[in-house]
């Protein structure tokens, strides 16, 4: 049930007392169908969500969207390429629930950036900008700086009554240092993700925030809260830390009063069969039985929200070296026991879905990774890291249903027409929701930068 109306009235009142520094706040997520229409400037069919699905370690082209048959040997490697449902289009043989769907979906096989190590090709990827230390690996915490998408997105609806504008889930990518660009950056830590965190082993998604102690009861809360508004004023704008505490206090019980947002978690209100059909572990997989495979668990949970009205859910593909697409090894292997069939699964329920719920038109799917691997086959049987042309998948959203996008050479080395770059797909998600990718946002020092340096994919909706 969505909260009672005093608690929304009071809800409602405080965000806009913040001017739009809740962007975190969660107690109003019963109005967010209205909310996410607010979403961006006025513009025909803008979609209302973008699911961004990212395959961490990167993704092999060749042995995905961009298989090449006739290549020699030693670039094609061991896949064969099948049809799909669009007359002409190949894919990998290890995507057969894809190859259903593909008229739902567009390619890029175009994509191209500078960045050859994994820390700086993600923040390109979830930024659309160069990291600004360069390409480089980093092994101690540094401050990030330019805002993900999300987190932009967060900022350009700040002052409209946006409730969950960004969700990410299930870890925060690297495990021990965490890749600088999945939060606010200079935008300020008020436009971080709200953060969901998987349990593996329980097979369920938990929010520390939303954790209710059992002396303390929603009702208290509320309590509490109305007595803290009324003995507190109003924040004096020059007490800057006055209002900062009073953020967190309206952040920290809209949290507390989510009702729908433990919904949404709560993946034991699907019935087994949807579930399932996110994928399980094969039957002969160690120690696994018929578990769920908590990578289709993770796009359950982010239609779940996308259902909830959130806007923009990331949704990062395993971390540890070994499970993750970073196939220096055994590529063919990896690929085809533990990284395609998972994903291709998933990928295809997820787009399923949400056709069936009727949210797919008004939703853009981005799967991607953050570079693509080479071309030549190394001596592990693997392939390595390779920025110069990969493949990004989009679906839903307005796409062009089997739609292509650039080409690469005869060997899936670089670019043969229209290169894509990461700017011109931040560009294109930005004016999808409904924004000019001219908008300035500022840095710290007052320095305008444009959302986005790329142009949209327009062609790709059937605009010019």
């Amino acid at each position: 049930m969505p909260l009672d109306l005093a608690a929304a009235e009071l809800a409602r009142r405080r965000f806009l007392q913040l001017s739009g520094a809740g962007a975190l706040s969660l107690g109003g997520l019963w109005q967010a169908q209205a909310l996410a229409e607010q979403l961006g400037s006025p513009a025909a069919q803008r979609i209302k969500a973008c699911v961004f699905v990212f395959y961490y370690g990167g993704q092999s082209h060749l042995d995905s969207y961009d298989v090449k048959p006739n290549a020699p040997s030693s670039v094609r490697g061991d896949f064969q390429p099948i049809a799909t449902s669009v007359p002409g289009l190949q894919i990998c043989e290890h995507l057969p629930h894809m190859s259903k769907v593909m008229h739902r979906c567009a390619i890029i096989r175009s994509m191209h950036h500078t960045n050859r190590l994994h820390d700086s090709a993600s923040i390109e990827t979830h930024t659309g900008r160069q990291a600004a230390q360069g390409d480089r690996e980093e092994f101690a915490p540094i401050e990030q700086f330019s805002p993900c998408h999300g987190a932009t997105l967060s900022y350009l609806a700040r002052d409209r009554r946006l409730v969950v504008p960004h969700a990410a889930l299930p870890f925060v990518f690297h495990n021990v240092v965490p890749t600088p660009c999945q939060g606010g950056g200079f935008l300020g830590t008020a436009f971080d993700p709200f953060r969901v965190a998987v349990n593996a082993e329980k097979q369920n998604y938990v929010v520390d925030e939303l954790a209710l102690r059992d002396e303390l009861p929603a009702r208290r809360i509320r309590t509490r809260f109305d007595l803290l508004s009324a003995l507190q004023p109003s924040s004096n704008p020059s007490a800057s830390s006055s209002g900062n505490l009073e953020q967190f206090y309206d952040r920290a019980y809209q949290l507390l009063s989510s009702e729908q947002v433990r919904r949404a978690l709560d993946l034991s209100q699907e019935t087994p069969a949807t579930r399932e059909r996110y994928g399980v572990y094969p039957a002969d997989t160690p120690g696994a039985g018929h578990a769920r495979h908590m990578r289709g668990q993770n796009l359950l949970v982010a239609r779940r929200l996308v259902e909830a009205g959130v806007p923009f859910v990331n949704v990062y593909d395993f971390r540890q070296q070994g499970q993750n697409w970073d196939s220096h090894a055994q590529n063919f292997a990896q690929h085809k026991d533990h990284l395609l069939p998972p994903a291709d699964k998933a990928l295809a329920a997820l787009i399923g879905d949400l056709e069936e719920r009727g949210l797919l038109d008004s939703t853009l799917i981005v799967a991607t990774g953050e570079f693509g691997r080479t071309p030549q086959i190394n001596g592990s049987a693997g392939r390595d890291h390779w920025p110069d042309c990969y493949s990004v998948l989009l679906a839903g959203g307005g796409v062009q249903g089997g739609a292509v996008h650039g080409a690469s050479d005869a060997i899936g080395a670089y670019p043969a027409k229209d290169p894509v770059t990461p700017a011109d797909l931040a560009a294109t998600i930005y004016w999808r929701f409904g924004f000019d990718p001219g908008t300035h946002i500022h840095d710290r020092l007052a320095r305008p930068w444009p959302i986005a340096a790329g142009e949209p994919l327009r062609t790709l909706f059937g605009a010019v």
